[in-house]
């Protein structure tokens, strides 16, 4: 899979941009804060319907601007597919297909598969459960998009239980034998029901999920950094009545239910649901450790890196070779993880690469196959907004020494 053309109107810093893109290595080279992550966030945008940055949508618009459009015309196999996406800063946003509207911006999942490698993802290894589960949602999403909207409907259920428990919690402490408790506690029935059924089929769907990445992971991760000790993945559930590993939707139904029930007492207490897919975690070991609190530096990088690389080789092995992309990650890594890196990202169809210099490309990027554009910052008397220039073929591998070529600039 490729993209072969990309196209932002009012995204973040870009008023306009039209690049073309093909196979291979693209390099987008730019000083921090000039505009370059914000062309690789528009493609992993459109690929996951999120930005890997800001958890809302309201940054992406141009300041000044009442919405922002993506479109990219994507290559999979030979067939061509154009998609759009208009993104509002509040209210739904919009989606097309070709020339068909989309009842709902979901549609575009799968379009456009992308496996982006950030300084953020750091914090799949470092950060709280919720980072992992976003992780495991989004390969879901992408895989299945089903899985999308089985999510959405988890989150809405899960909230409007939050709700009954907080705001009914007196009526719900008095029980079936008075009258307002009786209602509260048959309204909590009917939400126990729907959360159970949603959270059987996003469960299922998670640790069947981690049974098929661990291989990938691991092999991953041998190739990342050979001499550490081997990484381990599994899913760690708050149904604690099923069986261990189980991907049974129905029977995790019924086990979440069960559970539902036992903890009915402390959920009321704490206005808060307890058991479900919303608590659960993937838990990363290295070793007989977990990596979090007993990785180093070194080893944490190295297994973020596997974490994604590993959904790189799930994708390929489903049949399509996504795209890779690598944000402004080569500085974070030592020469070893750097070449190690890039001998894997240029066995991808294509590859989008950020870097603030050129001294951040690792030396083994094959300068006859890489691309570069250089992306600078301009201030006018309109604003503030990010240009990009004509492409090159080969980095300048001068470290801290950026040419801006201004000259040449082309702001359309």
């Amino acid at each position: 899979m490729h993209i072969r053309t990309l196209t932002l109107r009012d995204f973040r810093s870009w008023p306009t941009l039209s690049l073309d893109l093909r196979p291979g290595v693209t390099v987008l080279v730019g000083r921090n804060g000039h505009g370059k992550t914000n062309i690789v966030e528009a493609v992993g945008y459109l690929a996951h319907l999120g930005s890997h940055r800001v958890a809302n949508d309201a940054p992406l618009v141009r300041s000044g601007a009442r919405d922002s459009r993506i479109s990219a015309v994507a290559v999979n196999g030979g067939r061509e597919l154009t998609a759009h996406l208009l993104i509002k800063p509040r209210g739904g946003n919009l989606a097309q297909l070709n020339r068909t509207r989309l009842e709902s911006p979901r549609g575009l999942l799968g379009v456009v598969r992308t496996v982006l490698f950030a300084p953020e993802d750091i914090s799949l290894v470092r950060g709280e459960p919720v980072e992992r589960r976003r992780y495991l949602d989004e390969v879901l999403a992408t895989r299945y998009p089903r899985i999308a909207g089985v999510r959405a409907d988890y989150d809405r259920i899960l909230r409007q239980r939050n709700a009954l428990l907080r705001s009914a919690s007196g009526a719900l402490r008095r029980g079936y034998d008075n009258e307002d408790g009786a209602a509260a506690l048959t309204t909590l029935d009917a939400w126990d029901g729907q959360l159970a059924a949603a959270g059987g089929q996003l469960t299922a769907a998670r640790v069947a999920l981690v049974a098929e990445l661990s291989d990938h992971v691991t092999t991953a991760y041998g190739i990342i950094a050979p001499e550490s000790r081997p990484p381990g993945l599994s899913y760690r559930s708050t149904i604690t009545t099923a069986p261990d590993d189980c991907c049974d939707a129905e029977v995790l139904e019924a086990a979440m239910l069960s559970d539902l029930a036992h903890n009915r007492t402390r959920e009321i207490e704490r206005g808060l649901s307890l058991v479900g897919p919303h608590r659960d975690d993937l838990e990363l070991m290295l070793g007989d450790e977990p990596a979090r609190g007993f990785a180093s530096h070194g080893e944490t990088w190295s297994y973020a890196l596997a974490l994604r690389l590993g959904v790189f080789s799930l994708f390929r092995e489903d049949g399509t070779d996504p795209i890779l992309i690598l944000d402004d990650v080569f500085a974070e890594l030592d020469a070893a993880r750097r070449e190690a890196l890039i001998q894997i990202a240029l066995t991808a169809e294509q590859v989008l690469i950020t870097a603030a210099v050129d001294g951040d490309l690792p030396t083994g990027l094959d300068p006859s196959r890489a691309r570069i554009h250089r992306v600078s910052m301009i201030t006018d008397e309109s604003g503030r907004y990010s240009v990009l220039d004509a492409p090159g073929s080969a980095p300048e591998r001068v470290s801290g020494v950026e040419p801006t070529g201004e000259d040449d600039h082309d702001d359309s």
